[in-house]
């Protein structure tokens, strides 16, 4: 009998060994395998444009098991029921209305944030459809938004709740901030950067890391934007392997695009917010410098840099830059917007382009003014030595005020001495702009010349015509003169104007003057609400 009794217990311990293997077994499943791209890269080689003529797609460094295991569990356990229930109440739908729904008890903040998994698992686990946009989940996002759903405070911010994705140059606790880098692969920061202490004090929900262009585009020359060694190449949803993803914020843009989560965060320091917003049709925010903190970002020019939210529209634009601020910028909403008042200037070499004429058109029609310009001609010398001088001190600064301490890197040639130990690893497109900072020698004096005249050159390309005509913005195209509007401090604000026939978005861009951001959000809203233009990419809609 006392045998039998201990054949018994160990037959039943040996099966519940065995069932709790196979569970985590199961959890464990292999949701990615990397495929083989060769003749998708053989046919890259064909593409007109030499930037789309890939060297790789998927990372050799991710493994996006890693990224998508912890949270697989329960985001399986999410039906395509209740996804399909939930699609008309979160897909493309702004802040407010979807506060309004779970405020009616039509969804959780748990509920919520599932959608999104679900759409990130659905489409980044398709080798058909990856948009390699994602670089890191936060596995606790889940717990989090339960503890949202509990939170019974009053007069919360509309950001609370909302899960937002950050371009993965933003230092974020528990999870890793590698500005795509190899180098700085296990560089898990002890404190959030400042705007992500400021969305969190407002209650946002951190979802995850985004890929971007490497070292935000200041690294190799002429390579694809959006390619970084952690992420692979980043691709967009409006044409795969068609169109360029715009960079240096190529993830941002791309995440928003294909209703990855509520907003995105990106960086900017000449364009890397206003380009991928622009190819993505998205709404973008390039603010004046100082409007955002810097803290904890990793840099490029201390001068230039900026991080800015990138969203499906304006309102949701407004409030995420008042949540990362703590500026009220949301009471724009309450306001009264309109076009009819509004002066503004319009380069008269771009109503060559159909659809910017068009824009104008309307806008004139709506009962603005608008004033033909033709464009000064100030030249930008020495915008590349800004950027050398400056990232060649501010990078190793960062490293040591706000990387881990488990990073071994301290300077750029330690980064650049790091890539040559595996160089078709680290850096398949080479490192040329890296180079060219190492061996920038331009002197103090001259740097102080260099930087005083930029500021003065940008200033004079818009505000002479500003001050003269009493504009309240100009209207550019994509982001054709976001270089001058970061060297005079102009924020800009890129908006979906339209499709070409290819089907690749096209942005209408307002630039105002320093610190006028309430004042493009206003423009940019009625605008918006006049002639909204931003359509989903088809193969995201599901």
């Amino acid at each position: 009998m006392k045998f039998t009794y201990s054949f018994l217990f160990l037959s039943t311990f040996f099966l519940i060994i065995s069932c709790k293997t196979n569970s985590e077994e199961k959890e464990q499943e292999i949701l990615w395998t990397a495929y083989d791209e060769t003749l998708e890269l053989e046919m890259q080689q064909e593409h007109q444009n030499s930037r789309m003529q890939f060297e790789l797609i998927q990372s050799k460094v991710l493994d996006k098991n890693e990224v998508y295991q912890p949270l697989n569990k329960e985001v399986s356990s999410f039906t395509n029921e209740r996804y399909e229930a939930l699609k008309p109440l979160i897909l493309e739908q702004d802040i407010p209305t979807i506060q309004n729904h779970i405020k009616e008890r039509s969804l959780t903040y748990e509920d919520l944030t599932l959608f999104y998994l679900k759409r990130i698992y659905k489409f980044e686990l398709d080798s058909t459809k990856t948009l390699n946009a994602i670089i890191a989940l936060n596995d606790e996002v889940l717990n989090e938004a339960r503890a949202k759903d509990k939170d019974t405070t009053t007069n919360k911010h509309p950001i609370f709740g909302m899960p937002i994705l950050l371009k993965d140059n933003v230092n974020t606790k528990g999870m890793a901030t590698t500005a795509g880098a190899v180098a700085l692969k296990d560089n898990y920061t002890t404190e959030d950067a400042k705007l992500v202490e400021n969305l969190k004090a407002n209650g946002a929900l951190i979802l995850g890391k985004l890929n971007l262009s490497e070292w935000a585009y200041y690294f190799c020359d002429g390579c694809p934007l959006g390619y970084s060694a952690i992420g692979g190449q980043t691709l967009n949803p409006y044409g795969r392997k068609a169109f360029e993803t715009g960079g240096s914020s190529a993830g941002s843009g791309v995440a928003t695009a294909a209703n990855y989560a509520v907003a995105t965060v990106g960086s900017e320091t000449a364009g890397s917010i206003i380009s991928p917003s622009s190819q993505n049709s998205v709404v973008g925010l390039k603010p004046t410098i100082g409007v955002i903190s810097g803290d904890g970002i990793i840099p490029i020019s201390h001068t230039l840099d900026t991080a800015g939210p990138m969203t499906k529209n304006v309102t949701d634009n407004a409030i995420v830059l008042d949540a990362m601020t703590s500026v009220n910028y949301k009471s724009i909403l309450e306001e009264n917007v309109s076009l009819t008042t509004k002066t503004f200037g319009v380069y008269k070499r771009l109503l060559n382009d159909s659809i910017y004429k068009s824009t104008v058109k309307f806008i004139e029609d709506s009962g603005a003014t608008i004033v033909e310009l033709d464009e000064p001609e100030l030249p930008l010398d020495g915008f590349l030595t800004l950027l050398n001088l400056e990232m060649k001190d501010d990078v190793p600064s960062y490293l040591s005020s706000y990387a881990s301490k488990d990073i071994t890197v301290t300077s750029l040639e330690d980064v650049m001495a790091f890539n040559k130990k595996d160089s078709v690893l680290h850096m398949p497109y080479n490192q040329e702009l890296f180079d060219g900072i190492i061996a920038d020698s331009t002197s103090v004096e001259e740097f102080e010349a260099i930087k005083s005249t930029l500021l003065s050159n940008g200033n004079a390309f818009f505000q002479n015509d500003m001050k003269a005509h009493q504009l309240d913005a100009i209207l550019s195209i994509n982001n054709y003169h976001s270089a001058y509007a970061a060297v005079g401090f102009h924020p800009c604000l890129a908006m979906p104007m339209g499709y070409k026939d290819t089907g690749e978005p096209i942005a209408l861009t307002f630039i105002g003057a320093p610190n006028t951001e309430r004042e493009l959000l206003k423009m940019g809203l009625a605008f918006e609400t006049a002639r909204p233009i931003r359509v989903l990419p088809k193969n995201y809609k599901d």
